[in-house]
């Protein structure tokens, strides 16, 4: 019960914070904030964003399985930022523009523009619906199993809080609750480390030294080049993640470019991507610490049971219960949200071209969060692990087309053939599967992380050949 209700006063909170944003409330303030964002609070909100449920049980669980190499990638991170903060951030708004993907109408076509969109779309709502539906299942099965409440009903309620608190508001209101979400989730994350520590008997001092010295704190791989955990792979696909997975978002770029000017969204751009390295050092750091402290104890979960074994289970006691459904419900829901909000505006804006009808947005977002469940439930019924991976997979190679569009629209003075744009941004990814299972099957070789890199090759190229030369200056 007291789980309950500490996640009832969590909503009713960020419902303090949508009527208090939402006043005098239009589309403009919906889709932009009307620019009059504080940069400070929207980076500090970002790296809660950025941050979903699954990454907050999955990150700590992976320095039992690659040590702290996933901070290369984080490395790679910083140096993304700054490629969005100084090549897309001034193109977006010196256009002005209310979704990036206007750009590639501005530049390439109406046809890119819509595929580009669609894209977005489908590769956003699934994906977005099957994180939510894995931190779903977690309430699910350590909270709200407990207390007699079916998954059937427990998707719609979480959705519906959601839609409203960000029906009014939108994006105006999300600067501001993913600020307050990031700092519950970081409050939570300090709160079980340090619960941890005290497990362990030792003092904070002792702890980082335990961590140190542990064979799991590895960094860096720069001797294995055959290795996934490779320092340059994972530097350089850190780049190009940030680049297409913030750059080339709109669910990542919508809050960015509330900001009352380009310095002040290159200042929160800057900011909040410095930001991921700390952060996520502390929960590889978090993991190290359940290792040591699941060994003791004889505790065989890992991976990503190994988190919620202690903080879920009440072995850390019923504060650290509190602390760990907090910080999921934070982690969760300020990347659901802006998604929610970032799909109503594709819809709108880029699918159906009437950004000013607010009659026609109110509708979508309820539309949008009604497929949102239905994508949910689907998920869960039919409860395949395979399938849900294989669908993970299938959204990371959606953002390809993109990368490869928007390489081409920034960097090359060519015309595209507009209608073979949809055509080339389906093949591509497809090419890329047979090229990934043909290398494996032949060398043993799986791709990474570099399969974004590749894909996006295959779409540039394709845009290349099929293209002509600019009639323009």
């Amino acid at each position: 019960m007291l789980i309950i209700v500490t996640i009832l006063a969590y909503f009713g909170i960020l419902l303090v914070f949508s009527r208090l944003t939402a006043r005098r409330s239009d589309n403009d303030t919906f889709y932009r904030a009307n620019r009059c964002s504080p940069w400070y609070m929207v980076a500090f909100g970002m790296v809660g964003a950025s941050i979903s449920g699954i990454t907050f049980i999955s990150v700590p669980g992976m320095a039992g399985v690659s040590d702290m190499t996933y901070l290369q990638t984080c490395l790679g991170f910083v140096v993304g930022y700054f490629v969005v903060a100084y090549v897309l951030l001034p193109i977006y708004y010196k256009y002005d523009l209310t979704t990036i993907y206007t750009y590639l109408k501005l530049r390439l076509g109406q046809r890119s523009y819509k595929t580009g969109a669609s894209f977005f779309f489908l590769s956003k709502m699934t994906g977005a619906a099957v994180r939510f539906y894995v931190v779903c299942m977690l309430l699910q099965r350590f909270v709200l199993d407990a207390v007699g409440v079916p998954f059937w009903v427990t998707v719609p309620i979480l959705v519906a809080l959601i839609w409203l608190y960000t029906r009014r508001g939108g994006v105006k209101t999300l600067v501001w609750t993913d600020s307050f979400q990031t700092f519950c989730m970081f409050t939570a994350l300090v709160l079980i480390v340090v619960h941890v520590i005290g497990a362990l008997d030792m003092s904070v001092a002792d702890a980082v030294r335990t961590v140190a010295a542990d064979s799991h704190s590895r960094i860096f791989v720069f001797d294995d080049w055959v290795s996934r955990q490779n320092f340059w792979k994972q530097f350089l696909s850190g780049i190009f993640i940030v680049v297409v997975m913030t750059g080339l978002d709109q669910d990542m770029m919508q809050k960015n470019l509330t900001c009352k000017s380009l310095p002040d969204a290159r200042k929160d751009m800057c900011c909040y991507g410095f930001a991921f390295v700390p952060a996520n050092l502390l929960f590889l750091a978090l993991g190290v610490l359940l290792m040591l402290l699941a060994q003791r104890e004889g505790v065989a979960e890992a991976g990503d049971e190994l988190l919620p074994a202690f903080a879920a289970t009440g072995r850390l006691g019923e504060a650290v219960v509190v602390f760990f459904t907090v910080g999921i419900v934070a982690a969760s829901f300020s990347s659901a949200d802006s998604a929610l909000t970032s799909l109503t505006t594709t819809y709108c804006v880029d699918l159906r071209e009437r950004p000013a009808d607010e009659r026609l947005r109110r509708r979508a977002h309820v539309a949008v969060a009604l497929l949102f469940v239905l994508f949910i439930l689907l998920f869960r019924a039919v409860n395949s692990t395979s399938l849900l991976d294989a669908i993970y997979v299938l959204c990371s190679y959606t953002y390809g087309p993109l990368l490869g569009m928007f390489g081409f629209a920034l960097f090359v003075r060519r015309e595209v053939t507009d209608r073979l744009v949809p055509y080339i941004a389906v093949a591509s990814p497809m090419l890329c599967y047979v090229i990934d299972t043909v290398t494996t099957s032949l060398t043993g070789y799986r791709f990474g992380y570099e399969l974004l890199m590749l894909n996006g090759l295959l779409t540039f190229l394709g845009l290349w050949v099929t293209g002509r030369p600019s009639a323009k200056a």
